[in-house]
């Protein structure tokens, strides 16, 4: 891949970092630290991307934690390999309850969208397949920064706040005693630069190290978990998580340009990156910056996650076949009804013809890709007393509509936002990427994508570049950095533009390219606090 210029818009110049052994590239730049240690002590990427995924729990707690789910593309060996570490719904969780409880939405807060966490059982089946040093190992750094405390870093400090306020109206319900005591100690969130400890996860970090996550399942965390439920209201079980399994899948992929671009198959919505690629492909790119270039993409992106949103649903579920979203015939059709100007588009008639993310190299050849999240900043906002596990809120993203196939239901995965994504040449790997940010995701990584590949962006220079994010019928958000002569083109094209000066809500990206030397180079957000930590 040749590159061209760098793009600078935020003012900070940040280069392309290049090693030889080992990268570990993230959003918190003591979670990379972590990653790169375990590199050094002897470990693999596997094990390099367990340990840093580990210390997010404890470094970046309002993204993701020990109730959060998981998916991984891992490149060893010559094959790239998927990890589906996405939870279900309790047993209890049936579309009469849910009506019961009297809802026709689902909440994003509470129990009623509590899912079977899938990351710490997901950490123990990718170690035992392809980890290296001893699983114990990993834990260290978390547990260290978890027992001894870190200094909170400024995108956390402001989500921390951000969380204060959003959960300040239940801070008398009993359900969520939890999530006071655990990470608002005193009644307050931590401000930058102060020191944040957290024994309760340090407490639950350590029975998942000494039972290789099982006590998640089977032992004192699942009846804690059990127990918690019973007495504030919940639906989830023990023979709920005693039940629960992670799936290894098989990738799927699309070719653009030339590169195979990968990723997770549904539940997660990776699928719509690949749909809106497949109609972008139809099209020639010649210029980043133009309003021709915006347009065609924003069009792409909205017909793509128009159809996702309709038909994505745990495959057993799903009524029509991921290949049919995969082929020739279903880009030419929707690319057929992009024009000179913006649409809203309808879902397709089939019958008719949003975390953290970190990435990891070795000088062996293996590569990861990796996202964890608990949806919505700390997710349910149930935090178990005493254990400080967050529980998630994805079962937000069903529908109370049976005649979907994401209608909520027992034992049932949901439509699902986190995907790490891969690229490869011909049967060699280029790298890892991602771009973590809920419903930013896929409209993040297209575009990530397409600087790297049709404007011959870096990393770096890839990740740097101003975005939009398609927010609902013709609403357009975009970075202040947008050019004005772009912004006023879309607004002739009937877009309706909002200059969204916080650039946190375009997701955080990383990426890790190997060069045909085997030379690793790596990339990481402007819009976090992350770095890349390499040798």
């Amino acid at each position: 891949m040749q590159f061209d210029a760098l793009f600078y818009p935020y003012g900070s110049r940040r280069e392309v970092v290049y090693a030889r052994h080992g990268m570990v590239c993230t959003s918190q730049s003591l979670a990379a630290q972590a990653g790169l240690y375990i590199l050094r002590e002897g470990g693999n990427a596997i094990d390099a991307a367990l340990a840093t995924a580990m210390a997010l729990v404890v470094l970046e707690p309002v993204s993701n934690g020990l109730g959060s789910d998981a998916f991984a593309l891992i490149w060893t060996k010559g094959k790239l390999y998927g990890m589906n570490g996405s939870g279900w719904s309790p047993a209890s969780l049936t579309y009469d309850a849910v009506k019961r409880a009297g809802y026709d939405t689902m909440p994003m807060r509470g129990w009623v969208p509590v899912m079977v966490p899938g990351a710490p059982a997901a950490w123990s089946e990718i170690h035992r397949r392809f980890g290296r040093l001893p699983f114990e190992r990993l834990f260290e750094p978390a547990i260290r920064y978890a027992e001894e405390g870190y200094a909170v870093m400024p995108t956390t400090a402001s989500l921390l706040k951000e969380s204060a306020d959003a959960f300040a109206p239940y801070r008398n319900e009993p359900a969520f005693n939890g999530l006071f005591d655990t990470f608002f100690y005193q009644g307050r969130a931590h401000q930058a630069g102060e020191i944040m400890k957290l024994p309760a996860v340090a407490k639950s970090l350590r029975l998942l190290r000494d039972s290789h996550c099982r006590s998640l399942y089977e032992g004192e965390l699942a009846d804690a978990v059990d127990n918690w439920s019973r007495q504030t209201g919940g639906y989830i079980r023990k023979d709920d998580l005693t039940a629960y399994e992670p799936q290894w899948v098989s990738p799927v992929s699309t070719t653009y340009r030339g590169y195979d671009v990968w990723e997770i198959p549904p539940n997660g919505h990776g699928l719509v990156v690949l749909m809106a690629l497949n109609i972008a492909r139809g099209f020639d790119f010649h210029t980043r910056d133009t309003t021709e270039t915006f347009h065609r993409q924003i069009e792409a992106m909205k017909l793509a996650f128009t159809d996702g949103k309709q038909y994505i649903a745990d495959p057993r579920y799903m009524t029509t076949d991921i290949s049919y979203w995969l082929s020739e015939t279903y880009a030419v059709r929707r690319r057929a009804l992009i024009g000179d100007r913006a649409i809203l588009p309808k879902p397709l008639d089939v019958n008719n013809g949003g975390t953290v993310y970190l990435c990891t190299a070795d000088d062996e050849g293996n590569m990861v890709s990796y996202i964890q999240s608990n949806f919505d900043g700390f997710g349910s906002g149930i935090v178990i007393p005493g254990y400080g596990i967050s529980l998630n809120d994805r079962g937000a993203n069903f529908y109370v509509d049976p005649d979907r196939d994401n209608c909520v239901g027992p034992r049932k995965k949901s439509y699902h936002t986190i995907i790490p994504g891969f690229l490869t040449k011909g049967a060699a790997p280029v790298g890892p990427f991602g771009v973590m940010g809920g419903f930013m995701q896929p409209q993040g990584q297209m575009q990530v994508v397409m600087n790297s590949i049709d404007f011959h962006l870096n990393p770096q220079a890839a990740l740097d570049a101003p975005r939009w994010q398609w927010t609902g019928g013709r609403r357009i958000e975009i970075e202040p950095a947008v050019p004005d002569a772009v912004r006023e083109g879309l607004i002739s094209k009937g877009h309706e533009i909002v200059v969204n000066p916080d650039i946190r809500a375009y997701g955080r990206g990383q990426i890790i390219w190997r060069t045909p030397e085997g030379t690793l180079m790596g990339a990481t957000e402007p819009r976090a606090d992350g770095t890349v930590a390499a040798w």
